[in-house]
């Protein structure tokens, strides 16, 4: 993936040296590295996905999840996808998975619009509980890979969970859930499974 992201860099004109680096640097200041290079370069989006995340050869990559499938479907809540991704992308990879039927419906980020809000900007996940018809943060459970969302789910008020193979601190004020693998999941939040 992230090749095709430093190629796509390259395309519009970032040199060679710099095109990890910007990247890089905008994924870690948007979000993703696609809303820099919006920001920034003026690029079109949609253009971005189909040649970045659309010519992913996901299907051969990317193998159902047993395991995943029957953790999901043991929980006894409802269940939405949350992703940075965009539509096309996030159901490709929820397809490959073998767990797209799980879930009720999926926010994702729409490239067509051209401010599209990302995680971990407030926006995003407003626009999730909207999409979702939840009015109760309260009521929201999230897993995530990146602290940066966690600590913004965390400051909405949703149960945030972690899920990284490295234990990584967040702010002194902020506890946190943390998991090495979705798998664990009803390890640390038992009450949302039968």
């Amino acid at each position: 993936m992230k090749q095709r992201i430093y190629a796509y860099g390259r395309k519009i004109g970032l040199d060679e040296a710099s095109v990890v680096k910007t990247c890089g640097s905008y994924y870690r200041n948007y979000g993703l590295s696609v809303r820099g290079l919006v920001m920034h370069h003026q690029i079109d989006p949609v253009e971005f996905d189909e040649q970045v995340d659309g010519s992913l050869p996901l299907e051969d990559i990317i193998k159902p999840d047993v395991e995943l499938r029957a953790m999901l479907k043991s929980i006894k809540t409802r269940r939405w996808a949350f992703t940075n991704a965009g539509n096309n992308h996030a159901r490709r990879v929820l397809k490959c998975l073998g767990i797209a039927d799980l879930f009720e419906g999926i926010t994702y980020c729409d490239y067509s619009e051209p401010d599209f809000p990302c995680k971990p900007e407030r926006e995003a996940y407003d626009r999730a509980m909207c999409e979702a018809s939840v009015d109760d943060a309260q009521l929201c459970y999230f897993a995530d890979d990146s602290a940066k969302n966690v600590e913004a789910a965390l400051n909405l008020g949703w149960t945030a969970v972690l899920v990284s193979p490295a234990i990584r601190t967040m702010g002194a004020d902020k506890t946190h859930l943390q998991i090495q693998s979705i798998h664990q999941l009803p390890t640390v939040l038992p009450q949302l499974f039968n």
